[in-house]
């Protein structure tokens, strides 16, 4: 079983390339595949896969099936794209500077810059109302914002490094408390934030493209900015794993940031062995 290893401003992810669709990827196998002290560690699985082969429809050659480091599924993954994209480029599955791609959130189109960097054109936002988050002690109030899927941001003046981000629970609005994920925001320039996030499915992270539009939003929101105002300059967003870009828009938000391959390899297959149920373990 061949795997890749990428990141994008620290969001780290195990690619596995899977064209027709043949491999048994059980929650049990992304868990140990995303496991960081016995398997090759990573926030989330980012499987390759022939949207034919998985009967989707979208006008998309290739479909990120995207799993959360617990093995769950999930609809979408702003830094996952495009490490998506970079390793379809890389090994020359598709070429540029724009490709299609399809997830579980509709068709995402990543666009290769002159700098390196990637452009996903994430669609449009939708806020839901405000919600709150209990973190460690403190009860605080933010946006439910769904990017394509679940986020409660909160804007706070203090540094995010002060909020204890471990286990964050969701109070309201009760459709989010089954999980979502929670971001914290503080202003610190003109057009600047940082942020620090706490994803479902895989806990604290160093990045969060999809939290980075949430947060952006919530930040222009506090502003005064509303959807069918957005302004197109450009927000600069601070996250431990580096630095992003979001541009918001009423009918697409782009998100601009890094995305690298950083190895390549194959996995052996008396660990894979290991890792599959015995045999009618699970059966209904």
């Amino acid at each position: 079983m061949r795997f890749a290893k990428g990141h994008g401003t620290g969001n780290d992810f195990v690619v596995v390339p899977d064209f027709d669709n043949k491999l048994d990827l059980t929650p049990e196998l992304v868990a140990a595949l995303c496991d960081r002290h016995f398997g090759v560690g990573g926030d989330g699985v980012l499987r390759v896969v022939r949207t034919t082969a998985v009967g989707e429809s979208q006008p998309a050659e290739w479909f990120m099936d995207y799993r959360n480091a617990d093995g769950s599924l999930a609809e979408m993954c702003g830094n996952g794209v495009r490490v998506f994209a970079r390793y379809l480029i890389e090994e020359g599955l598709t070429f540029g500077p724009e490709i299609a791609i399809a997830t579980r959130a509709g068709t995402r189109t990543v666009r290769a810059e002159a700098d390196g960097q990637l452009t996903v054109d994430m669609g449009p936002v939708a806020v839901l109302g405000e919600g709150a988050v209990e973190a460690g002690s403190q009860l605080l109030v933010g946006l439910a914002i769904s990017v394509g899927n679940p986020h409660l941001a909160c804007v706070i003046d203090a540094p995010v490094e002060a909020i204890d981000l471990s286990s964050p629970r969701v109070l309201e609005p009760a459709g989010l408390a089954a999980g979502v994920n929670v971001e914290i925001v503080r202003l610190v320039g003109p057009r600047e934030i940082a942020m620090r996030v706490h994803e479902r499915g895989s806990g604290l992270t160093l990045s969060c493209g999809t939290g980075a539009i949430a947060a952006t939003v919530a930040a222009a929101w506090s502003a005064g900015e509303r959807p069918d105002g957005w302004q197109a300059t450009p927000w600069t967003v601070h996250v431990p794993g580096g630095r992003l870009a979001v541009a918001l828009g009423a009918t697409a938000s782009l998100l601009t940031g890094p995305a690298e391959i950083v190895a390549r390899g194959h996995l052996e297959a008396s660990w894979l062995a290991r890792q599959r149920p015995p045999a009618g373990v699970g059966a209904a």
